[in-house]
């Protein structure tokens, strides 16, 4: 974290620490990561209690948006105001990328005495769940591996680039599952990638070609070399009974993800 970054944060501590709703404040994103930029914007949590959060939540007004504090070019502050049941949902329950969003998180003031435990409880990878998820994602890179046949033998350049996306994803997701680290959600998935310390010697420079252009010759090449890395425990008819359920029939278990509805 940059010099300016610290000073910003500080005025922001003295500001909320004034605020009789605030009960911490939470230093998120890729500044904490290592990830940042000097033009890098302060991502916060802004923790108030369960009552004052019902009341946002009824505005609407649950989100935090500062321009006028930061003192460097380009630079704002991105903030979120949540209260400690979402914390605990998320230490129980939460998806990866919020699970992400807490590794490494600093707090920079609290009057919660639990907190730094509960934040240590969401940024752990759940164990549970890694085994079916390698299953899932690998079934998912054999399915998608016939999709680019299709798209090529189509000619079908929305096909093919959805097809992509979804292999450099899924593939991406199953080297991160194996490496027991958690999914940060695409802006910064190649970066995890790149820092996973087990993966297939040649994966990142055949992720680079594929994105630059896809063919089914590399996509081929792509799933063979994840393949061939490790054995997933998954064959290509338990793939398709994966695949299946995973996309054909998952609205059956509760709300489907955006893209589907």
């Amino acid at each position: 974290m940059y010099e300016h970054h610290q000073r910003v944060i500080q005025r922001l501590v003295e500001q909320f620490k004034a605020d009789p709703e605030c009960q911490a404040l939470i230093i998120g994103g890729s500044l904490v990561r290592g990830w940042g930029r000097p033009d890098s914007d302060i991502d916060v949590l802004i923790l108030i209690s369960e009552a004052d959060f019902q009341r946002r939540m009824q505005t609407g007004n649950v989100l935090y948006f500062d321009k006028d504090i930061c003192d460097y070019e380009g630079g704002y502050i991105d903030g979120k105001y949540m209260d400690v049941a979402y914390l605990k949902d998320a230490a129980e329950r939460g998806i990866e990328p919020t699970r992400s969003a807490f590794v490494n998180a600093q707090i920079v003031y609290s009057t919660v005495p639990e907190l730094a435990d509960l934040i240590q409880q969401v940024a752990r990878y759940p164990e549970h769940e890694r085994e079916s998820k390698i299953k899932a994602f690998y079934s998912e890179l054999l399915l998608l591996k016939w999709f680019a046949g299709e798209a090529e033998k189509r000619g079908d350049r929305y096909l093919m680039t959805r097809t992509v996306a979804d292999l450099v994803l899924f593939g991406s997701r199953l080297i991160l599952a194996h490496n027991r680290i958690l999914y940060p959600f695409h802006k910064w998935l190649l970066r995890a990638l790149s820092e996973a310390p087990d993966k297939p010697a040649a994966l990142m420079e055949l992720t680079d070609q594929l994105l630059k252009a896809p063919t089914q010759a590399i996509a081929t090449a792509y799933v063979d070399c994840l393949t061939e890395f490790h054995d997933w425990g998954v064959d290509f008819p338990q793939a398709v009974i994966n695949f299946t359920r995973d996309r054909e029939r998952h609205w059956r278990q509760g709300p489907p993800p955006i893209h589907d509805w």
